[in-house]
């Protein structure tokens, strides 16, 4: 079920919230039940065989903590058989999540290097296991170090399946969530979170039908067409690759806005996902923007424990390079995807490089003033685009076939005619690659094309996004701070009505014209 289909907003998500608080008015523990079941169902409405498989691994690890919080509970000497719990609950999570995400892949490399031709048959992908699975195993984590406590299975199991994070995200940990179901307001409607909920679910539908689907149609054409062996020129590969990174942009974020929405109706607050990560100014700033609970996780779970900065700046650099490895790994099973997580590991270790000889030199960060900060976020921007081209393409053939493009080396395409300039550098210009042949149809160029690319770089770059424009600057689970607008945003307002609804009319007109498209997060 997708949060962009007309029986999610028209059928599924009222019920389930109507039904919460009618519930919660009897029993918390009835209301936690009701939640449980609707996320299940969620769940299910994909392929419900997949369903015992979420229960299995989820009374596996509420077990695996049960076990860990009893040894402290008792005063037994907790430390070394927590560690063996921890262990080994651990490595049987990345066993499921290793057999359904990568056994295919890493057989696929074998035989290709073995020359053999080894199957495992078809393994379809459940839906949301990076999730969930990340998730159990900082609860595993946070238990074993006395942060986290949970004997409820109800409690965790709301935990875990709770489906507006459930299939994409936030990567959430049990002290960010738990505690706001044990409050006795949190059972009863608050009608200016409903409001703000409403608010932000219909930006994120936004962003979604009428942004991120409004650059799917170009960015796919091209990448398909290169992965079918044509060479695009230089505007043709700009185009794709700036379209596809649009459009992944507006995806994401219009997911995770959706998903803090529907929650706030609930009067649950989720941690902030998505800060405006091609406003970063380095790509450091951009990995505390972008999946912004996906690089905690990273760095508290893997970075961290590697040794993070603690043992000289060689194994630092190292273990950037691995925590990226992975991060890319666990994006997708291809190695487009490891490629593209070791260029983000190359770019930290620059970055972190470049700013130990900055503060050597004694050369402040912001010398530069505005156009410095302006350089800095293109610059960045330009090599997020680069990496994406890996992270979209199928295979490594079409990735670099597409770069050559950006770079110029595939030819250059300009219009149908050189006008008035000489004959001797039109001459020049055909023997360095250079024609005059007009744009191919594939890149559909036209006054059309270039309005969305400059819409779309407009508001990523100069609108604020949605937490700025609701005034949300806190994403603390107990409460998030409000200032400016949204102290003066009064939800039944006529300007406010009459926004939100035109905005949602518009959504709900573009979902009736055809099926709805997939979250891209969903396939990770």
């Amino acid at each position: 079920m997708l949060f962009n289909s007309l029986f999610f907003i028209g059928a599924f998500l009222p019920v389930v919230v109507v039904g919460f608080f009618l519930v919660g008015r009897i029993s918390r523990h009835l209301a936690g039940l009701w939640l449980c079941a609707a996320s299940l169902f969620f769940y299910g409405w994909w392929n419900v065989n997949y369903v015992s498989l979420l229960m299995v691994s989820v009374l596996f690890n509420y077990s695996a903590g049960y076990l860990m919080g009893r040894q402290a509970r008792q005063g037994e000497n907790p430390g070394r058989l927590s560690g063996w719990i921890l262990l080994l609950a651990v490595a049987a999570n990345l066993c499921l999540l290793g057999y359904y995400k990568y056994a295919q892949f890493f057989l696929n490399t074998f035989d290709h290097l073995a020359g053999t031709d080894w199957s495992l048959g078809r393994i379809i992908l459940p839906l949301g296991i990076s999730f969930f699975t990340f998730t159990q195993i900082a609860f595993l984590v946070d238990t074993n170090r006395g942060k986290a406590k949970e004997y409820n299975f109800v409690h965790y199991l709301l935990f875990v399946t709770y489906f507006p994070h459930l299939i994409a995200g936030p990567i959430l940990h049990h002290a960010q969530m738990m505690p706001q179901f044990a409050l006795k307001q949190t059972y009863a409607v608050n009608w200016r979170n409903v409001a703000l909920g409403v608010t932000y679910f219909i930006i994120g539908l936004a962003k979604k039908v009428l942004l991120a689907d409004m650059f799917s149609g170009t960015a796919s054409a091209i990448f398909q067409a290169t992965s079918q062996g044509t060479g695009p020129m230089l505007v043709e590969a700009w185009i794709g690759a700036l379209f596809y990174t649009l459009q992944l942009y507006f995806d994401f974020s219009g997911y995770s806005d959706m998903a803090i929405g529907m929650s706030y109706i609930l009067n649950v607050k989720l941690p902030l996902n998505f800060n405006s990560p091609y406003k970063a100014k380095n790509i450091i700033d951009f990995w505390r923007r972008w999946h912004m609970t996906l690089s905690a996780f990273l760095r508290d779970y893997l970075y961290i424990p590697l040794g993070g900065n603690r043992h000289g700046i060689i194994r630092r650099y190292v273990n950037l390079m691995v925590t990226m490895l992975l991060g890319g790994l666990w994006h997708g099973a291809g190695w487009t995807f490891v490629i593209w997580g070791g260029l983000h590991g190359f770019y930290l270790v620059v970055n972190h490089g470049f700013g130990a000889f900055r503060r050597r030199i004694g050369w402040e960060e912001g010398r530069l003033g505005r156009f410095g900060s302006c350089v800095s976020t293109g610059v960045t921007f330009w090599a997020v685009v680069v990496a994406w081209v890996f992270f979209r393409a199928n295979n490594f053939t079409t990735a670099w076939t597409l770069l050559r493009g950006m770079a110029g080396l595939n030819g250059i395409s300009l219009t149908n005619s050189p006008g008035n300039l000489p004959a001797s550098w039109v001459e020049f210009l055909n023997a360095h690659g250079v024609i005059f042949e007009g744009f191919t149809p594939i890149t559909l160029y036209t006054g059309v094309t270039l309005t969305k690319l400059a819409l779309g770089l407009i508001i990523i770059w100069f609108f604020p996004n949605t937490q700025e424009w609701m005034a949300i600057t806190s994403d603390s689970p107990a409460g998030a701070e409000e200032r400016g607008f949204l102290k003066r945003w009064n939800p039944a307002s006529t300007w406010t009505c009459a926004g939100v609804g035109v905005l949602m009319a518009v959504c709900l007109l573009d979902l009736m014209s055809g099926p709805p498209s997939e979250f891209l997060y969903f396939q990770f």
